[in-house]
């Protein structure tokens, strides 16, 4: 008997068949295998220089006798902590396995596919498009400004009564710009009413002034925001998998009322609670990142690179030459960054702060591949 073909259009959902997974950085232990390499620097995921609290592990070592247990449904304690953390209602709060959690549960409860479209700029957090599309809706993009800034009257114009969310990422990922809150108060105030502003601060703690650029202080006066936090760049809990979502509460409801149970698992909630705690390691990440930050610009800018502005824990840059030739030649260093073809910017290249040693070792080896050294 003939195997049946898994190859078959009528398998799957239209919506699947084109669907294109996202494109995760490079891992050290692939480099490391590909050239052979003992040292591995990865500056490609945005991933917290410091690594993990100390405090964090000496909590997961202590509570890896509960991972037996579910969690508590819902995370009670730890939506309480993170609402005291940012002094809003704990009924706005919903955590999640990843901000990508919150992203996915908003698209799918807000919208109805045939019906409503989903806007962002372009380029953007390739997961907005791809659960967009995933759910079978229209997913609109206004382009960015030739200097990465956003064009506010490109982006409200790809909006109409039937869009659903209205995505922005601040600081955006990849070129680190960070508007002014009074443009982000003026957008809440001119989109469609019944359209929900979801502003994606997942790198806000690295801006240096909040209250200059977010609005999460202000959301009793735009009853139509949500805001994204995650607990991977600046808590270092990336490998756990956590985030979270400050909703109007009636949203918030109902997305506590669809979500997977234990999406959240117990020791992502033992550690997201302990690293709200750890108030010295997370002002120490924010010191060695705006340390590292001006260090990486100043020395590609040195080197001849179109280096952009950030406010966020990584660096877009233009190289003097071609960006694949460099990321090439780096890998072939040891040291992994971000291409961003995917991104559609072909020759620009993100780099994440690292440690200071990370640091140095990316800018030598800049020094010794490109033409300015």
């Amino acid at each position: 008997m003939t195997a049946p073909s898994m190859s078959r259009p009528d398998d799957v959902r239209p919506e699947v068949l084109d669907f294109k997974p996202y494109v995760p950085g490079l891992s050290i232990d692939e480099i490391r295998d590909r050239f052979g390499l003992a040292d591995v620097v990865k500056l490609a995921s945005n991933e917290n220089p410091l690594g993990t609290s100390p405090v964090v592990q000496r909590t997961l070592k202590t509570k890896a006798d509960l991972a037996f247990r579910y969690a508590q449904s819902g995370n009670p304690r730890l939506t309480r902590a993170i609402a005291a953390h940012h002094g809003v209602a704990p009924e706005r709060v919903v955590a999640g396995n990843g901000s990508d959690e919150i992203i996915d549960l908003l698209i799918r409860v807000r919208a109805t596919p045939g019906k409503h479209n989903i806007v962002a700029f372009r380029p953007c957090f390739s997961i907005y498009e791809l659960q967009a599309k995933f759910c079978g809706l229209e997913f609109r993009q206004a382009d960015l400004r030739p200097d990465f800034t956003f064009d506010w009257d490109a982006f409200l114009a790809a909006t109409d009564e039937n869009t659903a969310i209205a995505f922005v990422t601040t600081p955006d990922n990849p070129s680190g710009w960070c508007p002014p809150v009074s443009e982000l108060e003026h957008v809440a105030r001119t989109l469609p009413p019944s359209c929900l502003f979801v502003i994606d601060e997942a790198y806000m703690d690295f801006c240096g002034d909040e209250a200059a650029h977010s609005l999460l202080s202000r959301l009793d006066a735009f009853p139509n925001i949500a805001v994204l936090r995650t607990f991977s760049k600046s808590f270092g809990l990336a490998g756990l998998r956590l985030g979270y979502g400050i909703l109007p509460q009636r949203l918030a409801d109902y997305l506590h009322r669809v979500r997977l149970p234990f999406s959240v698992n117990i020791l992502a909630e033992e550690a997201g609670l302990a690293a709200l705690e750890d108030t010295v390691f997370r002002s120490e990440t924010l010191r060695v990142t705006a340390e590292g930050r001006a260090y990486i610009a100043e020395g590609l800018t040195a080197l001849g690179c179109e280096v952009m502005p950030s406010w966020a824990n990584f660096i877009m840059f233009r190289p003097p030459t071609d960006a694949t030739d460099l990321f090439e030649a780096l890998l072939r260093r040891g040291i992994i960054i971000r291409p961003l073809k995917s991104y559609g910017l072909p020759q620009h290249l993100r780099v994440s702060v690292g440690n200071a040693d990370e640091n140095r070792r990316f800018i030598e080896a800049c020094k010794e591949i490109l033409p300015h050294a």
